[in-house]
């Protein structure tokens, strides 16, 4: 059930004229306020209700005529409700004259709908990409997007950043010995991502050959190398029912793994997820808070990590027109 959010009017630190405006809609609160203590200022003063019919009412309650206008939304579940909440938000926002708005979207929803795999599909990540652009907004701000090809779908700028840094310190203050880790995709589409864990963290990688017949059905078949006598890192973007990434855990303990450590960016933990990671052969399940889970709701092998610093250093450079990618070394990368 969603529930009314009315964002009080807050003392804000600096400028009103020139400072980050920033505002949440009610899919993850605590994320945009955990920014906002990270920047320095407060969640802007909202009204966002439902009417009796389901209907969604937004009313912005400050000026922001000719301001830098950024909205955190992420398209978690229930993700049509929080998708039609953002859009009338960007409407709201643009009809209030808001100099650029920016769709802080830390989880981008439908985007696994991201090609026709048959006939008769919709390619949905594409039409939120025209819902989105519609509605006003001028610029995306994305999370680790389920395929780089998605930037393409939109007519507007996207900056699609990479939990990778986060989620990489963190490994690095576990102590394991890194001649004993191995960096393992959970399946073929993983490759590039884990291969880019593996050059942040300077060890060998291995992938799961991997079956999927059904939708949120996977099998692992086998794996490509070395894993006995070795803790694997198996990190994706996205854990969903959890199936392909407890089967690969235990097809990894199988094969001599010593410790299995998994990871993703995107929590979505749908139906058996939680139970499935509850009783999966893994030491520590890593992930962040793009989507907001209680601790009281999630297993102890599970570790949510804030993404709150990265998307507020990200927000400040698009602010101050600053290069957004050299946070994670593109540019010293393209020069090698």
């Amino acid at each position: 059930m969603v529930l009314e959010m009315t964002y009080p009017q807050l003392e804000r630190a600096v400028n009103p004229t020139h400072d980050i405006r920033l505002f949440s809609g009610r899919s993850n609160p605590q994320l945009a306020q955990e920014i906002a203590d990270y920047l320095g200022t407060t969640v802007g003063p909202m009204v966002i209700k439902n009417f009796a019919d389901g209907e969604i009412y937004v009313q912005v309650k400050e000026s922001i005529r000719g301001d830098d206008v950024f909205i955190v939304q992420p398209l978690c579940n229930p993700v049509n409700e929080n998708l039609m909440e953002l859009l009338i938000m960007i409407d709201a926002f643009k009809r209030a004259s808001a100099k650029t708005i920016t769709a802080v979207i830390p989880y981008y929803g439908y985007a696994r709908q991201d090609r026709k795999t048959s006939g008769r599909e919709a390619i949905t990540a594409k039409l939120v990409a025209d819902l989105l652009t519609t509605a006003g907004a001028n610029r995306v701000l994305a999370m680790d997007l389920h395929t780089g090809q998605i930037q393409g779908f939109f007519n507007i700028l996207v900056d699609h950043i990479f939990a990778t840094p986060i989620l990489v310190d963190y490994v690095n203050s576990l102590g394991l010995n890194p001649d004993e880790m191995v960096a393992v995709s959970p399946d073929m589409g993983g490759a590039n991502r884990t291969r880019h864990f593996a050059k942040k963290l300077n060890i060998p990688m291995a992938i799961i050959d991997k079956r999927r017949d059904k939708h949120n059905e996977a099998i692992a078949a086998h794996i490509i190398g070395e894993v006995e006598n070795k803790i694997c890192l198996m990190f994706d973007d996205i854990i969903d029912t959890a199936g392909t990434i407890c089967e690969a855990s235990k097809l990894l303990k199988s094969k001599g793994a010593k410790a299995v450590y998994v990871g993703a960016t995107h929590p979505v933990f749908s139906g058996p997820a939680i139970e499935r990671l509850k009783n999966a052969p893994i030491e520590e399940c890593i992930v962040t808070n793009t989507i907001p889970w209680s601790k009281e709701d999630l297993p102890s092998n599970v570790k949510q990590l804030s993404v709150a610093p990265l998307l507020g250093q990200a927000i400040a450079r698009i602010h101050d027109d600053e290069s957004v990618s050299s946070l994670f070394g593109f540019e010293k990368e393209m020069k090698v």
